[in-house]
């Protein structure tokens, strides 16, 4: 590991205890900082409904004043009753294609966040997936502390546990067999980072603006490689936050991610092309192995800050 590395993570990784909710709630006060929660949902009514109430509870009831000033959840779509679920939960519900309607819409998550920047307002914009179980607030208030009380930085990520069925650690395998040896190797100054793909991070706006968006699963490998170039090492950190129970996808889904991820970082790499965008994968049918063949993500969603519409709202 680089020594800058080994440096950075004894000054920039911290666990949530370290800053209780007092401290940061004075901290809130006093610089007039404000937050949104994102959600990004799509067939999530099993899970949101109780992140919501949760953030809710916790965060922006009863308080002096609230960690959280504003709490969005985005549905992209769902087939169930995520929507309606997350609304009685109390959050503000918008979707995906009422956002920027100039621009037809992409499937993908990345999509999803890129257009949240459009329907949220705050200063820190904290993304948090919805499929998450057991919910606690120190997800948010962990990543979103460092953004109060450390003004040099500008993005951080949550890093946690992830079980997979009753293994501990065994979760994130697309992280450990994709994600992990193409940082260390293309840049290992972020090496030190748990949870790379994690869905959970906070970021100052003033950041996330300048940044594009790789629109499906790239989204987190991109911002996080773009954020280091764009601001440095120094203004990235990460917070242990425990443990991240969630719904864990097949091993054909984790394929297509994978080649997602794997794009997103050969075209920072080149900036080129891909020979050829696709990914066959194989299901055995009645008469033997099937081809499916599905398209890798290929676009990205330019920085927000040169979005007709969002410049005349940061004017208005």
């Amino acid at each position: 590991m680089l020594e800058e590395v080994e440096r950075w993570l004894a000054d920039r990784s911290w666990s949530a205890a370290d800053r209780p909710l007092d401290q940061l709630l004075d901290r809130k006060r006093a610089a007039g900082t404000t937050v949104s929660v994102v959600l990004p949902a799509l067939d999530e009514e099993a899970t949101v409904g109780a992140i919501v109430e949760v953030i809710r509870r916790e965060l922006m009831e009863g308080l002096p004043v609230p960690l959280v000033d504003e709490l969005i959840v985005i549905d992209s779509g769902s087939s169930d009753a995520t929507a309606e679920v997350a609304a009685k939960a109390g959050a503000h519900v918008v979707h995906r294609d009422d956002i920027l309607p100039r621009i037809p819409a992409l499937p993908g998550k990345g999509e999803v966040l890129w257009r949240s920047l459009l329907a949220a307002t705050g200063d820190v914009v904290c993304f948090v997936d919805a499929d998450l179980r057991d919910f606690s607030s120190t997800f948010v208030s962990g990543i979103v502390g460092p953004l109060l009380t450390e003004p040099d930085v500008q993005f951080v990520k949550a890093m946690y546990d992830r079980p997979l069925g009753d293994a501990p650690g065994q979760g994130g395998r697309v992280t450990e067999l994709v994600a992990r040896p193409l940082l260390n190797l293309h840049w290992p100054r972020l090496a030190g980072f748990v949870q790379p793909l994690g869905g959970e991070y906070a970021v100052r706006r003033s950041l996330l603006e300048r940044l594009p968006f790789p629109v499906g699963y790239g989204v987190e490998l991109g911002l996080l490689v773009d954020a280091l170039h764009t601001v440095g090492l120094d203004a990235l950190a990460q917070v242990d936050v425990g443990v991240r129970l969630h719904r864990h996808q097949d091993g054909q889904a984790l394929g297509r991610m994978a080649a997602a991820i794997y794009r997103t970082a050969q075209l920072r790499l080149s900036r080129g092309h891909l020979v050829r965008p696709e990914l066959t994968q194989f299901e055995r049918g009645p008469d033997g192995f099937v081809p499916h063949t599905y398209p890798v993500d290929t676009e990205e969603r330019p920085p927000m800050l040169g979005i007709k519409e969002y410049a005349l709202r940061r004017a208005a």
